[in-house]
């Protein structure tokens, strides 16, 4: 044993001595570019190239490592042996992740490309403002030297947009509302923002199902119209006018767009908005790939119809500007021309993918310029429950197909006119006991079709004398200028006299 480490000591002086030979012979310098030598003659008869994508750029966070991780994400959950699972902020759900110093064989249009997730431990870091963390991160991708310029040209770009998709499609929606008088958050954003839970969607929205495939092959025209709208030279963006009246689904059906296409909600309060440079602002900080709401727009500030404003303004003898009487009284400045720019002119352009939804009751009380296409590309009239639409209200809160009262409810339901909203309260009022739920309702539709129909037989004799009244009076109103103008000769044939 004891010559055992004898011989182990004198092989160790050994080493240690050629060691020092080799140092004082071949100085660091030499060495290092012997390496360096070395590498690059590896790196000509190799017929792979590597790139390395590090966690932490100078001090910034490497987005395309965040990208490349969640993109490696979908394919690591089938394949992969040995995982990482992780939650982000805001997240409803849990990706997976390669391990660390594992690796995993992909493949882009026949190139075969491959993945290692590099960990290492950070040496002693100096002085900075930024603790950087102790392990040292990065991606090694190995892909072949004829490949180079697929990879990089178009690989990376399909990476970054596969891994926004997986995000947006992980991430929960977002509702957002602009802040009390244009003021700013905490972080200096006017928008406040509240998860969005809103469960519409086009399979619960009661609505004609024909009218829905219609307007879910439209949003997914849009959605995957990027190359269209480059090519035209078109802004990618589409506006969508809801009118109808209350209660007929216009909220629900802003919901059921944003979860159909996973775009967060923008609801814009005209109202906190003073004038027209804070609108384009609020604009410039909507994020692409989101709806851009304005609810009631007929209520929120006057931008009526300049024909009939400006009509009713001269017969007052008023003012004929319609807009600047408007901005005086309530205080707020922001313009028809404004509103215009905001979702058709060159400020509608600062992002891509949005979509502009308006709501109103009364369609009739908008300005044109504001409901043609480029602006409310689509116009889409939230009408009265009917039968179809009923079908659904049914199923969805009784599950239930109508039974034997299907023909009486289809004699009725137009005739009523009455909302979805009013149908799903009555269902929902009657939920634990189905057969009543329905027999209510029918009873409750014959009821209105027959006080409908009796109200328009009224309000038809009604108009009637209404129009004999108006043509009395204006034939009282002949006679009496015939009986005053004949008066007036008479007056005038005695002053002569």
């Amino acid at each position: 044993m004891k010559e055992y480490w004898t011989s182990l000591a004198s092989l160790l002086g050994v080493l240690a001595f050629c060691q020092s030979i080799v140092n004082s012979i071949f100085p660091p310098e030499l060495r290092f570019a012997i390496l360096k030598l070395t590498g690059r003659l590896f790196n000509l008869f190799s017929s792979y190239v590597y790139f390395d994508i590090t966690e932490i750029d100078g001090v910034n966070t490497n987005e395309l490592y965040n990208a490349v991780q969640l993109y490696l994400s979908s394919s690591v959950s089938i394949s992969g042996t040995r995982l990482s699972l992780t939650r982000a902020v805001n997240s409803s759900a849990i990706t997976f992740g390669l391990a660390n110093n594992d690796s995993i064989a992909d493949s882009f249009n026949g190139a075969a490309v491959l993945w290692e997730h590099v960990v290492t431990q950070r040496h002693s870091q100096s002085f900075s403002w930024r603790p950087l963390p102790d392990e040292k991160r990065g991606f090694t991708l190995r892909i072949s030297k004829n490949d180079k310029s697929l990879v990089l040209d178009s690989y990376l770009d399909y990476i970054m947009e596969r891994a926004a998709e997986i995000r947006r499609k992980n991430q929960d929606r977002l509702l957002y509302t602009n802040s009390r008088g244009g003021s700013l958050d905490a972080r200096g954003h006017p928008w406040e923002s509240v998860p969005f839970k809103h469960p519409s969607t086009f399979d619960t929205l009661a609505m004609d199902p024909a009218k829905k495939l219609e307007i879910m092959r439209d949003l997914r025209d849009f959605a995957e119209g990027q190359e269209f709208y480059q090519r035209t030279g078109r802004a990618w963006k589409r506006g969508y006018l809801l009118y109808g009246p209350p209660g007929t689904g216009k909220s629900s059906m802003i919901a059921a767009m944003a979860n159909f296409l996973g775009y967060d909600i923008y609801d814009l309060e005209l109202t906190e908005v003073h004038n027209n440079s804070e609108l384009r602002k609020l604009l410039m900080k909507t994020s692409s790939k989101s709806i851009i709401v304005i609810e009631d727009i007929d209520c929120s500030i006057n931008l009526g119809n300049r024909k009939k404003s400006c009509s009713s303004a001269g017969n007052r003898g008023g003012s004929s500007n319609f807009y600047e009487a408007a901005a005086e009284e309530g205080g707020n400045s922001i313009t028809l021309s404004g509103l215009l720019n905001f979702t058709d002119g060159l400020w509608s352009c600062c992002g891509s993918e949005r979509i502009f939804v308006f709501t109103t009751n009364h369609v009739e009380k908008l300005d044109p310029a504001l409901l043609r296409s480029g602006r409310m590309d689509m116009h889409i009239f939230m009408s009265y429950c009917s039968f179809p639409a009923l079908k659904i209200l049914l199923k969805n809160y009784l599950g239930v197909d109508g039974g034997g009262v299907w023909k009486e409810i289809e004699a009725v339901i137009d005739k009523a006119e009455m909302t979805p909203a009013d149908v799903s309260e009555l269902l929902i009022k009657n939920r634990r006991d189905k057969d009543k739920a329905v027999a209510e309702l029918l009873e409750i539709l014959k009821e209105r079709a027959a006080a409908r129909c009796g109200g328009r037989r009224y309000e038809a004799v009604e108009e009637e004398q209404e129009k004999r009244a108006v043509e009395e009076s204006k034939e009282g109103a002949e006679e009496g200028s015939e009986f005053s103008s004949e008066k007036s000769e008479e007056e005038d044939d005695e002053k002569i006299k």
